[in-house]
């Protein structure tokens, strides 16, 4: 009896000094750092409601402090553009952004932003979740020793402002104009002079002349700015970002640090964030954009339908050209473009047809 006595303890012994490394990495807590494209205190992207510090809350907040985020805002670490290589060299653990930035890299980077003419806010994240879309994402960005999600989506956005107004095809060549991603590679077809600029430098670049025209959000963002006191002209259709992601970009090996619970909870913040930012901007789009028509003198129209065919035109000449230069481009183009026709589908008899519904 004494001899079993000692050998059920003894087990119970080497049971819980077994058990004892998973307590202990359950434990375990981890100090990150986020960085950003954003500027300081600009809302939706870097502060309020699902921007990067939201997200960065809503981690330590799930993880009862296990981890915690410091975010900091473009230029504050690294400069506004320095987030992918500081990620994959591992100098910072992850960065808010959007991956179309990253198109010097690879031009398929720009697929998990916005695509011209191609999906809503359901479309891409119903490719993104349940269509392969966040699988080829980071197929792709294993190369460089990321790990992506999507954080963050502005919905449509408004084609952008113009100091003169755009009345044929002919009125954009020449135009010096802020435009990222693939859109820029349509403008520039058209003649349209592409710049790349942080927002944080849209507004006295626009005022001072150094360009034309130019695109950032949408009316709450656009006005917070004040690119309504630099130009006066406001385009819509949203066809070149019809629905823009911003992506959490996380160093691979950080990432894999983490205990399974803290990889689900960085999960979890992200898709929050992305359905927050989103809502957000819903609900204050609208009064913003009264208040720019009302009381700023702005005129909102959309572009003309010669100008919108030579776009969409020249946006699948453009597409189908690089995704025939290179595999894994085509890869993506292909999963993007089928998976959008069949939600076209379902788009165009559940979501169109309610809206022509209320617009009557």
């Amino acid at each position: 009896m004494e001899r079993r006595k000692f050998i059920k303890v003894g087990l119970a012994g080497a049971a819980g000094t077994l058990a004892a490394p998973a307590v202990v990495r359950a434990q375990e807590t981890f100090n990150w750092r986020m960085t950003t494209t954003w500027p300081p205190q600009l809302p939706f992207y870097q502060s309020g409601p699902g921007s990067a510090e939201y997200c960065a809350k809503k981690i330590e907040e799930l993880s009862d402090g296990r981890m915690r985020v410091q975010v900091f805002a473009a230029g504050e670490l690294i400069p506004a553009f320095g987030g992918f290589d500081a990620v994959s060299a591992g100098t910072v653990e992850m960065n808010h952004g959007c991956s179309y930035y990253w198109a010097g890299k690879h031009f398929a980077t720009q697929y998990f932003t916005t695509v011209p003419f191609g999906m809503n806010f359901q479309g891409i994240n119903a490719w993104f979740y349940h269509g392969g879309g966040l699988e080829l994402w980071n197929e792709l960005y294993s190369n460089f020793n990321l790990v992506a999600m999507p954080v963050g989506n502005s919905g449509v956005q408004m084609t952008g402002w113009f100091r003169k107004p755009i009345n044929s095809v002919q009125d954009l060549k020449g135009v010096k104009m802020r435009i990222p991603g693939l859109a820029g590679k349509v403008y520039a077809e058209l003649g349209v002079s592409v710049e790349l600029l942080p927002g944080g430098e849209i507004f006295p670049a626009l005022e001072r002349g150094v360009i034309d025209a130019a695109e950032w959000v949408g009316p709450y963002q656009d006005r917070r700015l004040g690119l309504h006191n630099a130009a006066k002209y406001y385009y819509t259709t949203g066809w070149h970002e019809p629905s823009t992601t911003s992506e959490l970009m996380i160093n691979k090996q950080a990432w894999e640090s983490l205990p399974k619970d803290l990889q689900a909870i960085v999960q979890t913040a992200a898709r929050d964030s992305n359905v927050t930012s989103h809502t957000w901007l819903e609900a204050h789009n609208s009064e913003a954009l009264d208040d720019l028509i009302t009381n700023e003198g702005v005129m909102a129209q959309p572009l003309p339908d010669d100008v919108v065919a030579q776009l969409r035109k020249i946006s699948e000449e453009v597409l189908a050209a690089e995704a025939d230069r290179d595999p894994f481009t085509k890869k993506v183009h292909e999963s993007f473009m089928a998976f959008k026709k069949q939600h076209n589908h379902w788009a165009g008899v559940g979501e169109f047809e309610f809206q022509q519904i209320i617009k009557a």
